[in-house]
């Protein structure tokens, strides 16, 4: 697949001709320096976004066929998004910013609760239920984003340079925790990065340069 944008007269060529595979329940790392396209692949991996040409298939079904609405119903239902500056609602405690992303799932509103309180006791977090986003440190904030992730039960989870904004103790904290409980709860995770030494968590490293794949390897093992 590949995607461009086009302004005006002016086409810029983000992606050029990725053919990928990623196995699931796998640890998958998109390495690349910032600019390469490593996001566009992540978010047509999310379905947040369509290729220009080729096609997206998540277990054989096409996402680049589907309308929007069809699409946000997949991220919905099957997609947990964690980015690298948190995007937690500053009005909102750590537990409404769960309960918040859940709210357009179908659920009702004691399952909503349950699933949040127990996605915050999953990163440690249940004392902290009732913490803004300023009362907690970037480390914290970014254990918030994962569990309102993982409340979703997703079936594939993508994230966006999730240790960007992290000083190196705390990213690979975060890494940790993230890789834990990916395999606890059997999701296929993939990750974007500048940074190699996530790759040490991963089943397969993917890297891009200049919107090309110059190296996908085989995967390693999805029981890492």
């Amino acid at each position: 697949m590949s995607k461009r944008y086009q302004d005006g007269q002016m086409v810029t060529e983000v992606l050029t001709d990725v053919d990928m595979h990623i196995e699931r329940g796998s640890f998958t790392v998109v390495l690349g320096v910032s600019g390469c396209g490593k996001t566009t692949l992540l978010n047509l991996v999310a379905g947040l976004d369509v290729p220009s040409s080729g096609d997206v298939l998540f277990d054989g079904r096409s996402l680049s066929t589907l309308g929007e609405r069809a699409r946000t119903d997949f991220r919905r239902t099957s997609v947990g998004i964690v980015f690298q500056y948190y995007n937690l609602l500053p009005t909102l405690t750590a537990l409404e910013n769960i309960e918040a992303a859940l709210e357009i799932a179908p659920l009702p509103s004691a399952e909503i609760r349950a699933r949040s309180l127990r996605s915050l006791e999953a990163v440690g977090l249940g004392a902290k239920a009732s913490r803004f986003p300023s009362q907690l440190s970037g480390g914290e904030q970014q254990r918030v984003a994962i569990a309102r992730a993982l409340a979703k039960e997703p079936a594939l989870i993508v994230a966006d340079e999730p240790t960007g904004n992290l000083d190196e103790e705390t990213g690979l904290g975060v890494m940790t925790l993230l890789h834990d409980l990916r395999r606890r709860h059997r999701a296929t995770l993939v990750v974007a990065t500048h940074n190699p030494k996530i790759t040490s968590f991963a089943d397969r490293v993917v890297r891009i340069e200049h919107g090309r794949v110059v190296d996908a390897p085989a995967m390693l093992s999805a029981e890492r």
